[in-house]
């Protein structure tokens, strides 16, 4: 298998043993705060990963809640901050990550092997998004008859659209596309135009992104976590941070950062709207925040 970024560590380790030896590999490796500052792009910087435009993610201006939880890690680590931003689409984690431009990406879903995850510091689902008191509010599994002969928004190409086609609701749907330039085009925020102006009924999408915006609406709109599905794909994922498969001292100390600021970072996720869930899918609201995902 393929581990990002190993090439380039490797040739930094060759010359290091060249310039001082075998035997004092390790001591040129460590830095006063006892890091492998050579896992790191700089040592006193914390460079992350990112998208410049993709709310409630992140944005070159600061104001995504992956931006937030840079910040408090900054902070944490008594580190300056810094990104690398390129828009996250097909060749994200190669350009960005794997290139040694940036130590981190803040949202790295568990399981996708394009690099290594950290332990997860939030868990949440794909969420249905509906109007008050339309009826449809109330549904809580794409199974519900209520859903038959809607005009349902689905972005194309997500596990739900699999949920979907399986209780056949892909006839009237309406698809958004998966892959696009984030800098010019959302497709969650067409979508939940389209919700308003009553050229679909629902829509779907993913948790942070359903709850953001339906936070955002005149008047809010209601969201359900997509968790009692029982045919198709899981739509229940945990998302941690991600980082190059040879950076071993980095991922422990992200994973010591994430246990010891989880009700922080819960707090600054619930901000934003995203529906929290605890291993057993019940929702995690600001009075059991302080659990860990």
């Amino acid at each position: 298998m393929r581990i990002a970024g190993c090439r380039p560590v490797l040739f930094a380790l060759v010359g290091l043993i060249a310039c001082f030896g075998g035997r004092d590999i390790a001591r040129a490796q460590v830095n006063d705060q006892g890091e492998l500052s050579i896992e790191l792009v700089d040592a006193r910087v914390l460079r992350i990963c990112a998208d410049p435009r993709n709310l409630p993610f992140s944005n070159d201006k600061g104001e995504g809640f992956e931006n937030k939880i840079g910040e408090l890690l900054a902070e944490k680590l008594q580190k300056k901050l810094d990104y690398m931003y390129f828009p996250q689409a097909t060749g994200f984690v190669r350009m960005t990550l794997a290139a040694h431009r940036c130590d981190v990406i803040m949202g790295f879903p568990q399981g996708d092997d394009l690099a290594q995850g950290t332990n997860p510091y939030y868990r949440t689902a794909y969420a249905i998004v509906a109007k008050a008191g339309s009826g449809l509010d109330e549904v809580t599994t794409l199974e519900d008859a209520r859903l038959k002969g809607k005009h349902i928004g689905i972005v194309a190409g997500t596990p739900p659209a699999t949920n979907m086609a399986i209780n056949g609701l892909m006839t009237n749907a309406k698809p958004y596309p998966l892959m696009i330039d984030t800098r010019y085009d959302s497709s969650a925020e067409a979508m939940m135009t389209d919700l308003a102006k009553g050229e679909i009924d629902a829509g779907i999408l993913w948790g942070p992104m359903a709850g953001f915006y339906a936070k955002k609406a005149n008047p809010p709109l209601h969201i359900t976590p997509l968790v009692k599905e029982t045919t198709g794909p899981k739509l229940v994922y945990r998302i941690g941070m991600g980082v190059r498969g040879s950076d071993q001292n980095w991922k422990r100390q992200l994973n010591r950062l994430i246990q010891e600021n989880q009700p922080a970072i819960n707090k600054i996720l619930l901000d934003y709207g995203v529906p929290l869930l605890d291993e057993n899918d019940r929702p995690i609201g600001p009075e059991t925040a302080t659990k860990s995902p």
